[in-house]
């Protein structure tokens, strides 16, 4: 199973709106994928994870609440 990598930025926004790394796994693995701005997204219920791929591994840049 691929890693989950997180930038400082997105554990610090992670902190913030009180989401979990349970939570970004599940967007990352059960949630909805799309492009916004060349950027890939995982939306999965109240949340969504603006990401990467890096070779086998997923790296978050950030991780926003939606309402």
């Amino acid at each position: 199973m691929p890693d989950i990598k997180y930038s400082r930025h997105a554990r610090l926004r992670m902190i913030e709106r009180g989401i979990s790394e349970k939570e970004v796994s599940e967007a990352i693995h059960k949630g909805r994928k799309t492009t916004k701005n060349k950027q890939l997204h995982a939306i999965y219920r109240h949340i969504d994870v603006a990401l990467k791929k890096i070779g086998d591994d997923w790296y978050v840049i950030t991780v926003m609440l939606r309402w």
